[in-house]
Formats: C-alpha cells, structure tokens, sequence
C-alpha cells in the first residue's frame, strides 16, 4: 500500500487506502487549531472522491471554529486569489494535482494565499498526529457559505494582466482547442478565452473527474488534442492538468511544444516589456538563463516546489517566475502557478508576434529534456543519493535539490518526488542524443547501487 505523502506540496494519497475523510477532517481540524479561526477559502477539484473529502474537511474546519467559504469546483489558482483577497486565515484545495484518478490530497495555503512552508506543514503533520487539537463547544463553531463569484473574480484578474492587449487578442480570433482532462479547468478556460474573441473547442471538458487520459500533461498524454489541434485547423492547443495550476502547449501542426517552453514564451514576454529577475526552479530548462540573458537579467533557482521559487520571488522582487513543468508564476496576478495566466501570456505573444507558433518556436533556445521516474519502493531515496554523491567527487554538483550534475551546456538531477513514491531523473542537453546518453549513465548507476 502506498504511504500518505506529507510534503511541500501539502499531503497526497490514494483514496481509500493512505487517503480517507477521517485523515482529510484530522489534517483539516489540525489546521482550524492552528490558525485559531478565522475564515477558510476551500476548493476542489473535480475528482471523483472529493465531494466526500470536501464534506470532512468542513467539519474539521467548522468544528475548530473556522468560517468556511465554499467554491466548489475550482483551480487552485483561484483558492489561492481568493484566500488572499477575502482576507481569510488560510485556504485548502482539495486536489492530487497531476496525479492519476485514484489519488487525492489536500493544499494548505497561508492567508497572503501562498501555500504554507515545509517547516509549518510538518508541525501541521505532528499536531494531526498527535491529536491533540481542541474542538470548538458548540456556540462557537464555524459557519459555511458559498462563493459562486470566484471564477470571475480570476478571470478578471487575468484580464488586467498589464502587458495583455485583449482589444488585440480579441481581433485575432485565434481558434484555441482546449482540455482541461475533466478537471476544474473546465470551470474557467473556456470562459477566458471567449473573453479574449477566441474560438474555443472544448474536448474533455466535463468537469466530473473521469479523466480521459493521463492527467499530466506531458507530450505522450496530449495526442486527442494534437488531432483536435490539426482537424480543426486551429491556431493553438492548451491542456492544464485538474486542478489548473500548469498548462501545456501544442502548435498549430499538432506538436506539443514541451511544458518547459511555456515557461519560457511567459518570460520572454514579460521581459520584452519588464526587466527584472527571473526565478524558477532548479530542475527547469536552460532556456530561461538564455532568454534573461538576452535581456541582461539575473536567473535565480531554487528547489522544487511552488512554495520555494514563490517566495524567493516575493523576496528578490521577479518579475516572473515558475517551474518547467508549465507552472507560470506572475507577481501581477497572484504568486502561484497558474494555468489561466499561462494562456493568456502565450496569446499575447502570439499576437504581437504575428507569427504562427510553430514560426516562434525555431526562435526558441533549443534544448532537449528528458524526464524519467523511477518507483523507490523497498528502498530510501535518501540513502541512494547519498550513495550516488559518493561516485560523482569529480564532477561539479548542485545540491540545492537532490543531485544536480552540471555539464557544459547541460545536466542530469536526481531527486525524490515531493508528490509521488517515485525517484526523478531529469536530462537536459542541446540534442536529444545527448539527453538520453545523460539518462542513461546516470540510470545505469542507480541501478548499480540499488
């Protein structure tokens, strides 16, 4: 059976079995206690067991004399604005993020609508734990209503993204085939886009969490839209994965782009009309130093996890920031990731471009990444590492997250998930030859130690 997941990513388990409405109530009533009351934003996405563990994380909150404000089916992104403009104590979204059907969890954010640091999600951890949390008396427990303006309230703010020209997207018309994969991007992609005059065809888009596919939107998993893309003869196709945070990109001919250049068409955007620095995460492509070098501004990494490159870029002032898997962060908007904001930045390109997106793409840094995981199930990840760091004395290593081996002009990091049971190997090289050869030796060491 696999172990709930207690991370920076908040915790994540398979329903049924290290998942449950008694842990989602225990870890919601835990979080009620420390946060002393106050007004709680909760959503879901629209996976299949989250009405009943949308349902025990009320009473958990509730019962510790929290308010609760329910949205019901929306993007994480959207809990996260409005934590932070109903000036509430903390927001939960109910979500497994891009992991398959059968799991689900739960992100806790902070009331300036951050999710909350590692250090506060491991006390949160203990005090579920323990239980030693205090229930309200009856006179004094929470009450729950409704919010049914939240979606708005995002796409609104989408709208008066600065460096958006919607009078000039509208005029485009750009036909824009979109799948949100049955999740809670269903609830506001299309909406946004026919507010920016696009033509939108919408496929997977029931929002009732039987995912069509895989729900992560890698290449191998975005092959109904490249067809959609091509059969309709469509400008542009977005997928973004169930709870809306990370958006993924396919051209006019019906070829993904990679999640990696959504994040660079974002910061080439934002730096062709604002200079600042840069901040993404340690395992995100080189393409983003090429373009901020370009620009003559600062790239700062971190380690994975929306947590840490949001706040380093609340800290340093970016400009923009993110994570190569198609998560767009923009200060302008709100400091997370972002689906909805990712579409619109990649619209606004297109439309000042004048070109197609396959024409923009040949203008793109070109590097290839590859990415592999592997099941650490029967042994520590930890211990692999470490074992691993002890052949590697003659290279030059980055250990800001795991095993960063760096090359000239490129890479291979090692690291264990902080969403699955599953250790992570990333290339990263100017040929796809050459990415693979990186995997490769580094795979064929692992599998020596282990």
């Amino acid at each position: 059976m696999t172990d709930l997941i207690v991370s920076v990513s908040g915790l994540r388990g398979i329903f049924g079995e290290s998942l449950n409405p008694e842990i989602a109530l225990k870890y919601s009533a835990a979080f009620g206690h420390m946060i002393k009351g106050g007004a709680v934003v909760v959503g879901r996405d629209s996976r299949v067991s989250g009405q009943a563990l949308k349902y025990a994380v009320i009473s958990g909150l509730i019962s510790t004399g929290c308010d609760v404000i329910d949205l019901g089916i929306t993007p994480t992104p959207t809990v996260q604005i409005m934590t932070e403009q109903l000036g509430a104590a903390g927001g939960i979204e109910i979500t497994a993020s891009h992991n398959p059907a059968m799991w689900n969890g739960l992100k806790f954010m902070s009331p300036d609508g951050l999710f909350i640091e590692g250090d506060v999600i491991e006390k949160l951890k203990q005090l579920a734990d323990s239980g030693k949390f205090s229930y309200s008396g009856y006179m004094n427990i929470g009450k729950l209503k409704e919010n049914v303006t939240a979606v708005d309230v995002h796409i609104s703010k989408v709208l008066a993204i600065p460096y958006i020209d919607k009078g000039k997207i509208q005029k485009r018309n750009f036909k824009v085939v979109v799948d949100p994969v049955n999740g809670a991007g269903a609830v506001i992609m299309p909406e946004l886009l026919r507010k920016l005059g696009c033509e939108v065809v919408l496929i997977n888009g029931e929002p009732d969490g039987h995912f069509a596919h895989e729900p992560e939107p890698l290449p191998e998993n975005l092959r109904a839209l490249s067809g959609e893309v091509v059969k309709n003869k469509a400008d542009i196709g977005i997928a973004v994965d169930p709870d809306a945070d990370r958006c993924a990109i396919v051209d006019e001919k019906g070829n993904p782009i990679g999640e990696e250049n959504t994040l660079a068409i974002a910061v080439k955007m934002i730096l062709s009309r604002k200079k600042g620095k840069v901040t993404v995460n340690v395992s995100t492509s080189m393409a983003i130093d090429d373009i901020a070098g370009a620009c003559g501004c600062e790239v700062v990494r971190t380690k994975v996890g929306e947590i840490n490159v949001a706040s380093e870029m609340k800290k340093n002032a970016s400009v923009i920031g993110g994570e190569g898997n198609g998560g767009v962060i923009l200060p302008d908007v709100h400091l997370g990731r972002d689906a909805p904001v990712a579409s619109a930045l990649a619209l606004q390109y297109l439309v000042e471009s004048g070109k197609t997106l396959s024409e923009n793409m040949k203008k793109m840094p070109a590097y290839f990444m590859v990415k592999r995981k592997k099941a650490v199930s029967g042994f520590d990840p930890a211990a692999v590492l470490s074992r691993l760091k002890g052949l590697l004395k003659t290279e030059d290593v980055d250990e800001t997250d795991g095993l960063k081996i760096i090359r000239k002009k490129s890479w291979v990091q090692v690291r264990a998930s902080n969403t699955e049971p599953i250790i992570r190997i990333y290339s990263e090289a100017q040929s796809r030859e050459e990415a693979v050869k990186l995997q490769n030796e580094i795979s064929g060491k692992i599998e020596e130690l282990i």
